[in-house]
């Protein structure tokens, strides 16, 4: 869910502005899982534009606030929301952690890292939402530490049904800036896609595991 339709527009415009989202629906790009996709999110760039990451870092700290009241601590998931969670937690006067996609294998042998007490309410941050299973190993890792999790902040979502329902399993309220739905329709608004790349986009959405656009 978008935390509003203001914020997921402007949000969807500023990241194709840097290129953060490419969209390619005619020379896909391969994801790390296989998948075929005719989008690309980076949204580590975010931190290179000053302006952007402001923007980015207000709107979070205002609507995590409003949505989930204030916590005791926000915690990124490592390591593309390490940047922008600790832009956050310092705007809302808040301790920072972060999350390992596993412990480490050494020393303390730590996956979240930075001081947390049991009890704590905490805002996980995350930068881009797929399917939703690192994101939610974070949250797991928080629960394990003896974190109440109240709710979670990204940037952008794919908007699967299966994040969705991943989502729903852990009881996790998933609060995003912007999402695929708002940057299609501005996409096309703005002319950076065309209606029928739109409907490739589309098509996309509903099958990524299965999508190829050779078949089209």
């Amino acid at each position: 869910m978008i935390f509003n339709k203001d914020t997921a527009e402007k949000t969807a415009e500023l990241l194709l502005q840097i290129n953060a989202i490419k969209l390619n629906p005619g020379n896909p790009f391969t994801w790390a899982s296989g998948w075929k996709s005719p989008i690309y999110c980076d949204n580590r760039l975010i931190l290179s534009f000053p302006a952007i990451r402001n923007y980015v870092r207000d709107e979070f700290s205002k609507n995590i606030e409003k949505q989930f009241g204030k916590p005791d601590v926000i915690a990124g998931v490592a390591t593309g929301a390490i940047g922008i969670g600790m832009l956050v937690a310092e705007s809302m006067g808040l301790p920072f952690v972060y999350v390992r996609p596993e412990a480490k294998k050494h020393g303390r042998q730590n996956q979240v890292e930075g001081f947390l007490q049991k009890g704590q309410n905490v805002v996980v941050v995350e930068d881009l939402i797929s399917t939703g299973s690192s994101s939610l190993n974070a949250v797991e890792a928080l629960r394990a530490a003896g974190a109440n999790i109240k709710g979670m902040a990204a940037i952008f979502t794919y908007g699967f049904d299966v994040a969705e329902q991943n989502f729903k399993a852990a009881n996790i309220d998933l609060y995003t800036l912007s999402n695929y739905q708002n940057l299609l329709t501005l996409a096309v608004a703005k002319s950076y896609i065309t209606e029928k790349e739109e409907k490739t986009l589309r098509e996309w959405n509903v099958t990524p595991s299965t999508w190829d656009v050779e078949a089209k």
